[in-house]
């Protein structure tokens, strides 16, 4: 099969890596890729926004299905458009992608149908904003409507940092036409977690749990960020409390989307917290998770090019969606300024000593084996993975193209093992204002 992968993050590398195990793959494209998938299959330079010269793409080579892994096109109605060409693909539709697309609409429909989430209301003037603002106590909690890449969450701890929030929002317009709109909310207390779900517009099925650490400093201090870093399964997660999320939250979702006639084809992600009244939504996302995705994929159990069949041909009810009985631990190499100004081009060195040679790593479950990477000096063979976000090649070398450059994984038998091991791999990696949290998974 010609499978086309879009995106050029540390995700799409995770689902890079992961499609490229299936025996049933023949060739994957990825547009536009990174350093990192150019191992995996071949880079193709079409931007993931541009909607039409994928379409394009996609019917010139024949490609047999194609699989999104950003937000972004989601939004734009790549579903749709690929549809109308008589293109198979991975995706919602644009009118259920509003999830995410619109916090405004997501939340109104959360409301609608009684899914637990935190007191909030909308705004598109901002005196009316900060007058509700002002009627809180802090800490409260600003989002932008629309799509601003994981970064248009704002958490205020004085009525002052709200208001000055609001403005650099909605009157300086900080992201653009995605903050005119905003949903003001409280703050809800008790701990995040992600849960991952693939529907094929009939039934649906859970995929797995992964925790990930937004703040870009230790200690959860600083600005939000995409994610510095993730951890999978959540460890304190009971499967009580994950039965408990599906009753309250999951099939709630699924039985309003079907209420709103929406026949939802893809992964939903729900970005959730777990309070002394149990869980709450926070958010729902329209795809993977990043960083979450990349303690995901080395957990599956199961070939994930057959998933997407799966989902394409309405079949998921009998796909078997097991997880292997290990833990992974993501940790993310960022360039220093990130998620704000930022240098590129830098020469990453060390990553020669962490190739993913012939190293061949046992599956705890069925012993079939995972391609890994070996780790030189770590103290034995470690189990270690290296998903590229931020990177590029330039005259042979291995040089930094984003914010968030490279995602060292390490798994194990117990989180502590997973986590020793994505650290001691890391400290042979290095280049100039690398930045780190050194608490990932602590």
């Amino acid at each position: 099969m010609k499978v086309l992968l879009i995106g050029s993050g540390g995700r799409e590398h995770a689902l890079a890596w992961g499609l490229a195990q299936s025996p049933k793959l023949s060739k994957l494209y990825i547009a536009p890729g990174n350093a990192g998938t150019a191992q995996l299959g071949e880079n193709v330079s079409i931007s993931a926004e541009n909607l039409s010269e994928l379409a394009q793409f996609a019917k010139r080579e024949q490609i047999d299905l194609t699989v999104v892994g950003p937000e972004a096109p989601i939004v734009a109605g790549i579903r749709d458009l690929f549809e109308r060409e008589d293109l198979k693909i991975i995706a919602p539709t644009q009118k259920a992608s509003f999830l995410e697309g619109s916090k405004v609409q997501a939340k109104a429909f959360m409301h609608k149908h009684s899914i637990p989430t935190a007191r909030h209301a909308s705004f598109d003037n901002f005196e009316q904003a900060l007058t509700f603002a002002r009627t809180m106590a802090p800490p409260i909690v600003i989002k932008a409507d629309g799509l601003a890449a994981g970064k248009g969450v704002a958490i205020a701890q004085t009525h002052t940092e709200a208001e000055q929030i609001l403005r650099d929002f909605m009157i300086a317009k900080k992201f653009g036409a995605a903050s005119q709109r905003v949903v003001v909310e409280e703050f809800l207390v008790g701990k995040e977690f992600s849960l991952f779900v693939a529907s094929d517009g009939v039934s649906w099925k859970l995929l797995g749990t992964a925790q990930d650490y937004k703040r870009l400093r230790d200690g959860d201090q600083g600005p939000n960020t995409g994610g510095m870093g993730s951890i999978s399964p959540v460890p304190w997660l009971t499967e009580k409390m994950l039965d408990e999320t599906v009753q309250k939250i999951v099939a709630p979702t699924f039985a309003a989307l079907r209420k709103e006639n929406l026949s939802y084809e893809g992964i939903l992600y729900f970005g959730l917290i777990w309070t002394d009244n149990g869980p709450s939504v926070l958010e729902y996302n329209v795809r993977f998770g990043d960083p979450e995705t990349q303690v995901l994929v080395p957990r599956f159990d199961f070939d994930l090019l057959e998933l997407y069949l799966a989902l394409a041909e309405r079949r998921l009810e009998k796909f078997e969606a097991n997880l292997k009985p290990v833990s992974a631990v993501c940790v993310v190499l960022a360039s220093g300024g990130y998620p704000e100004h930022y240098e590129k081009g830098f020469v990453i060195e060390g990553l020669e000593a962490l190739t993913p040679s012939s190293l061949y790593f046992p599956s705890p479950s069925e012993g079939r084996g995972e391609r890994g990477v070996r780790v030189r000096g770590a103290g034995g063979e470690g189990h270690i993975l290296i998903f590229h976000a931020g990177t590029a090649l330039k005259d042979g070398q291995m040089v930094t193209s984003g914010g968030r450059v490279l995602n060292i994984i390490g798994l194990g038998t117990s989180v502590s093992e997973a986590r020793e091991r994505a650290y001691a791999a890391l400290k042979q990696i290095s280049f100039p204002k690398m930045h780190y949290r050194t608490d990932i998974a602590a």
